[in-house]
C-alpha cells in the first residue's frame, strides 16, 4: 500500500475517531455547578429548573442534527462509550423586566469514549430577554441562555474539537 493511501485511510479514521453522529451520547440530566462555579445564591434557590435546561436542551436539539443524546441521572467519564461531562462555570442574572435583562451562562464540557479524552470546550450565552423581555421573568431569561447553549452543545457533538469555544466566545 502506497504512502498517500496509507495517509488518507488515517485521516478518514481520525474523523471517524471524533464524531458522535452515530453513537449514543450520555449526558447529565441536571448540570452540576462547577466547584469553583460563580452563581448567585437567587440563581441556585429561585430558577429551580435552570439545571436540566441544558441537557434537556441538547437532546432536543441532537435529535434535529444526529445526535443521539441520552440523559441519564449520574455520568462517570470511565463509563463504557461516550460520556459528555458538563458543569456550569457561571452564571450571573442581572436587571429584571423594567430596567431590562441582562443575563449570562458559563459552561464547560468534555467529551469521553470509554474513558478517554475525546475533546472539550467552553461555551458561553448572554441574553437580554429578546421579544416582550418586559412580560419575561429572569428565571425565564436566563432559561434562554441555557437553551441556545444546548444547542451548541448538540452543534458540538456532530464535530467535536478540543479547545472549542462555543456561543459568545
Amino acid at each position: 500500500m502506497n504512502h498517500s493511501i496509507r495517509l488518507a485511510l488515517l485521516a478518514c479514521g481520525f474523523a471517524v475517531a471524533t464524531t458522535v453522529s452515530a453513537e449514543t451520547v450520555r449526558m447529565q440530566r441536571s448540570t452540576p455547578y462547577a466547584d469553583s462555579s460563580h452563581v448567585a445564591r437567587k440563581i441556585r434557590k429561585e430558577c429551580t429548573d435552570y439545571q436540566e435546561k441544558f441537557s434537556a436542551y441538547a437532546e432536543e436539539f441532537g435529535r434535529k442534527m444526529g445526535v443521539d443524546i441520552q440523559r441519564v441521572d449520574q455520568v462517570d467519564p470511565s463509563d463504557g462509550g461516550a460520556v459528555l461531562v458538563v458543569e456550569i462555570t457561571e452564571a450571573v442574572s442581572q436587571g429584571n423586566a423594567f430596567i431590562g435583562h441582562r443575563k449570562f451562562s458559563e459552561i464547560e464540557g468534555t467529551l469521553y469514549r470509554d474513558g478517554e479524552k475525546v475533546a472539550s470546550f467552553v461555551g458561553a450565552r448572554n441574553s437580554m430577554g429578546g421579544a416582550f423581555a418586559g412580560y419575561k421573568g429572569s428565571c425565564s431569561v436566563l432559561g434562554r441562555t441555557a437553551k441556545a447553549l444546548g444547542k451548541d452543545i448538540a452543534e458540538w457533538l456532530t464535530s467535536p474539537e478540543d479547545g472549542d469555544e462555543l456561543g459568545d466566545y
